[in-house]
């Protein structure tokens, strides 16, 4: 009976602990500063846009709402609720619903929850659920004053035009940052629907079955749902290290390799990467074919040279692999298990993770490489069907 008892009391102290993974400090400094740029540029935006905002002796520049909008944007890009779409026509439609009702009613007993709830039906009719939206409509029916100084012009500024606003300075930064803001659905959907085997319809079914479809993107789900099934088959794989599955016997280029020597490699070879080693086989990054087709991608108008100037430093020299090569890829060591090497392939986005004893490159490991030394390993284990 006392285990029992303990056990409900470590489950309900479990309940209202942290519902989330820790963070690390650089994610939350990162959230933090962004917040204050964010709003920070914002206010400036608002101030001197040129449009009126005053109210009497008051000039309405940011309201308290937008910090909520801040915190989705910058610390939970990711989210549904933080999406450009959410946010601007979630904000807007609420003030809209919050200016109307403050303007049709006057008791304000039950003028600030009728906004709030009429605000949360127009979000959910718009497919515009942003909760600072709610805490929009709760500003107009709180400030009577301000609303019916302003009228409608409170829905298009401040609310419309600071949201819009604080959207795009969320995207530089987030894309200053390394993250990605907006999160778009399905940004490469065939992958996406390959690796797992469900298309949108059926993510999109899986999100209503269980009530998530406001917590969870259909992307996301897809990403969570491919991360859990290499995990799981990584657990399988525990024996398996970076040595066994990585390829070893490889071609490599010197840092003065020309682009066009570069493009002759990549014809002859057939391979999406190439490591690039010193005389003495130290490490110092790869040359992906993504690279050098994005500085060959000039259009047919553009004659060739154009596209002979794009191979050129300014100084008139040909750029060389240590123009373009990639330098900030995750490493591993050879002993490192392919469970660590799992989030590496999924996260960094580079598709190869270089093995390195000290800082000699002995081999690569490559999703192609895992996946075929997975595939091995499963069908070899007499446990598995």
């Amino acid at each position: 009976m006392a285990a029992r008892m303990a056990d409900r009391l470590r489950g309900a102290l479990q309940s209202v602990g942290p519902p989330g993974a820790s963070v690390s400090l650089r994610e939350a400094v990162r959230a933090g500063v962004g917040s204050v740029l964010g709003l920070g540029l914002v206010g400036l935006v608002l101030a001197t846009s040129g449009v009126d905002l005053r109210t009497g002796l008051f000039l309405i520049v940011l309201i308290a709402p937008f910090g909520a909008s801040a915190v989705l944007m910058f610390a939970a890009p990711n989210s549904p609720l933080a999406q450009p779409w959410s946010a601007v026509v979630g904000n807007t439609v609420s003030a809209f619903a919050g200016v109307l009702v403050t303007l049709l009613v006057s008791p304000s007993e039950l003028r600030v929850p009728l906004a709030v709830g009429v605000a949360v039906l127009a979000m959910v009719v718009c497919r515009a659920v942003h909760p600072p939206g709610g805490a929009v409509a709760m500003t107009a029916g709180l400030s009577p004053d301000v609303v019916h100084a302003l009228g409608v012009r409170f829905a298009l500024a401040p609310v419309a035009v600071g949201t819009i606003a604080l959207v795009v300075l969320a995207a530089g930064y987030a894309r200053v940052t390394g993250r990605r803001y907006p999160y778009r659905r399905f940004d490469d959907e065939s992958s996406a629907t390959a690796r797992i085997g469900l298309d949108e319809d059926e993510l999109t079914d899986i999100l209503n079955r269980y009530s998530q479809s406001l917590n969870l993107g259909v992307a996301d789900l897809a990403r969570l749902i491919g991360a859990a099934e290499l995990q799981a088959a990584g657990h399988r794989a525990d024996p398996l290290v970076a040595g066994d599955v990585m390829s070893g016997d490889l071609v490599t280029v010197g840092p003065d390799a020309t682009l066009p020597d570069l493009a002759q490699m990549f014809d002859t070879h057939r391979f999406t990467s190439l490591p690039v080693v010193t005389r003495g086989g130290r490490f110092l990054g790869v040359v992906f074919q993504i690279h050098l087709v994005s500085r060959l991608r000039v259009g047919s108008a553009r004659g060739s040279d154009r596209m002979f100037a794009r191979l050129l430093r300014r100084d008139g020299s040909v750029l060389t692999a240590a123009d373009v090569m990639d330098t900030t890829l995750p490493i591993a060591a050879p002993d490192a298990p392919v469970t660590a090497l799992l989030p590496m392939l999924a996260d960094s986005g580079c598709g190869a993770v270089p093995v390195l004893d000290g800082d000699l490159l002995v081999g690569i490991v490559t999703q192609t490489d895992l996946i075929a030394a997975l595939a091995r390993h499963t069908l070899a284990d007499p446990l598995v069907d």
